[in-house]
């Protein structure tokens, strides 16, 4: 796998055959790393940190699902590349999880423009969290998606901070209808404090 140079190639993709043989071991190996970088903030949202390796995991999975060859690995990598951070930044899937589908519709019709509304802050400085490009978040009826892709950019003195060992982190949502702050974890700091070049 190339993580130095932080891309998913088509030479990091296993054969089917390979992939299969060795599905449940990668995924217990991955699942237990991701256990480390998510945040649950406030009753419905989790910050769910990504890595090369849980693209990795995702592109593999999608292409097992699927199985559509070398045209759908291209889409895969256009849609996850992205997704991995380039060791100035933190990358967050957020999803806002409801089971039941009406109350999620309700929700979400309150949430336009919370792709502008989420934070780190540490130290007394906000980072803010910048939405993936080209993909819409909130449509023009004002609702939100309940997946965002949040992109958190880092300055080489703000690296310097998040890995000291007494910095506190704090991951919010400042929108007007969700409005939710959480502690950052310390083994989920340790964690994301390794995405940093």
């Amino acid at each position: 796998m190339s993580a130095i140079e932080r891309k998913i190639t088509p030479a990091d993709i296993l054969p089917d055959a390979e992939y299969a043989r060795r599905r449940d071991d990668l995924r217990k190996t991955i699942i237990a790393e991701k256990k480390n970088r998510r945040v649950e903030v406030g009753p419905f949202a989790t910050f769910y940190f990504e890595s090369y390796e849980t693209m990795w995991l995702q592109v593999m999975e999608m292409l097992r699902i699927e199985k559509g060859g070398a045209e759908q690995l291209k889409d895969e990598l256009q849609a996850y590349n992205p997704l991995i951070p380039q060791g100035r930044e933190l990358v967050a899937t957020v999803m806002f999880e409801i089971d039941d589908p009406a109350r999620r519709a309700t929700f979400l019709a309150t949430l336009g423009g919370v792709e502008n509304h989420m934070e780190l802050r540490m130290g007394g400085q906000a980072i803010k969290g910048k939405a993936e490009r080209d993909l819409d978040y909130t449509s023009a009826e004002g609702k939100a998606s309940s997946v965002q892709f949040v992109h958190f950019p880092f300055t080489a003195e703000q690296i310097v901070k998040f890995r000291a060992p007494v910095a506190e982190i704090a991951v919010a949502i400042t929108h007007p209808s969700y409005s939710h702050m959480a502690i950052m974890p310390q083994p989920v700091k340790e964690s994301l404090a390794k995405d940093f070049s």
